[in-house]
């Protein structure tokens, strides 16, 4: 696994003809929240842009997979708009010079996904907890499954891929030991994550 840190020119040559995947971790900007914190999310994903374009030093992006959308073209930017307006940015670019959007959820799965998740918030009993519980790890190792065949199946020999997912969920992805993986981590991921540890580190000590 690279970090974008570690690639130079002359370094690129060794990924050529190897599958690559560029991962970006997924950071929502929140309703209400401090401007401080929507500042820190506007500067990552500016970063975020900047160091796509450096990275592709180790294979143009062919492939974009994307969480949260399980529909193709205009319907699913409208849909990432409405959760996150810097994603279709990025994604409309890498389209624009060839590159492919696939949606990595499925309506089957993802609609109990996240029927269950939102029943996690809400239950108060612990043996109704653990059920629900239950039933929301089921379909959320069908979920990574479903992801993780989608990009095996779809990034090609020789191809670079970007993947946007939330950074917890991807992590727990074995992705084929065939494909190269690169991490996109500007240092303002580290500034917004801790703006968290230090506003929720407060509240927990208090």
């Amino acid at each position: 696994m690279m970090e974008l840190g570690q690639i130079d020119r002359p370094d690129a040559e060794i990924f050529s003809g190897k599958r690559k995947l560029y991962c970006v971790a997924n950071v929502y900007p929140i309703e209400d929240a401090p401007d401080d914190y929507n500042d820190l999310v506007n500067k990552y994903w500016d970063d975020v842009a900047q160091q796509i374009e450096k990275i592709e030093i180790a294979g143009k992006i062919n492939k974009i997979f994307c969480e949260l959308i399980y529909l193709q073209g205009n319907e699913a930017l409208n849909i990432l708009a409405k959760i996150n307006e810097r994603i279709p940015d990025i994604i409309k670019k890498k389209v624009g010079e060839g590159g492919t959007l696939f949606p990595l959820e499925s309506k089957e799965i993802f609609g109990p996904y996240t029927d269950w998740a939102n029943c996690l918030r809400i239950v108060y009993t612990e043996e109704v907890f653990k059920k629900v519980l239950e039933f929301y790890m089921e379909c959320a190792d069908k979920r990574l499954q479903q992801i993780l065949n989608i990009i095996d199946s779809n990034l090609s020999e020789t191809e670079a891929g970007l993947l946007i997912m939330k950074d917890e969920d991807r992590i727990k992805l074995q992705f084929p030991r065939d494909i190269e993986i690169f991490l996109i981590t500007p240092p303002s991921y580290d500034d917004i994550m801790r703006w968290f540890r230090e506003r929720f580190g407060k509240k927990s000590t208090e």
